[in-house]
């Protein structure tokens, strides 16, 4: 790869960054391409050069933190522990990225609202990906005896519904810290596969 092309990846990521920030901070409405050019002391005009438009920003932006979620999923499942120990620590990483990334990562619940129909069918086939990831270890819980719900896909569906609500009422100064949260809904998760 020539020098100038991985100058221009380098700098697509450092908007993306910056823009990631600037839509969790300010929402997706709030952020405009002015706010992004300035953090980053750059023209307006230059970001264009990047990213045809917000519309297309923002789904970077979207791809970059679910792919990013995805793989930290990956390496969790396929790594050391117990199914239990596994399928917690896919809860806090999916609790993480709904709280720290919530703007971002929020897009996912109305993804036909934000992207075109090209970007949409990109998006919900790494949503289902994601997902996907969720089934195989409920899976390896069944097949482990561990968990016995009969209706594999709708369990999942419930824990990602409640784990993805987290982002319309959690306070980062309110009554339970981010870890006792990991706690209880890993506890209810694993009432719910029982």
């Amino acid at each position: 790869m020539k020098l100038s092309q991985r100058k221009m990846i380098r700098k697509k990521q450092q908007i993306l960054f910056s823009a990631i920030g600037i839509v969790n901070k300010k929402g997706y409405a709030g952020a405009t391409m002015e706010d992004i050019a300035a953090e980053l002391l750059m023209t307006k005009g230059s970001l264009y050069y990047y990213f045809k438009n917000k519309s297309d920003l923002m789904y970077q932006c979207h791809n970059f933190v679910l792919s990013q979620a995805s793989e930290d999923l990956e390496r969790i499942l396929n790594g050391e522990g117990s199914t239990k120990e596994i399928l917690f620590k896919m809860v806090a990483t999916h609790i993480d990225y709904a709280i720290e990334e919530k703007e971002t990562f929020n897009l996912i619940m109305e993804p036909k609202r934000f992207f075109n129909e090209e970007q949409l069918k990109l998006v919900l086939e790494l949503r289902k990906r994601y997902e996907g990831l969720f089934d195989q270890i409920i899976s390896r819980g069944i097949q482990e005896r561990i968990f016995s719900t009969e209706e594999p896909t709708i369990a999942r569906m419930i824990i990602l519904g409640a784990m993805n609500w987290i982002q319309q009422w959690y306070k980062p100064k309110g009554r339970l810290s981010k870890e006792e949260l990991v706690e209880i809904y890993s506890d209810y998760i694993i009432k719910i596969l029982k």
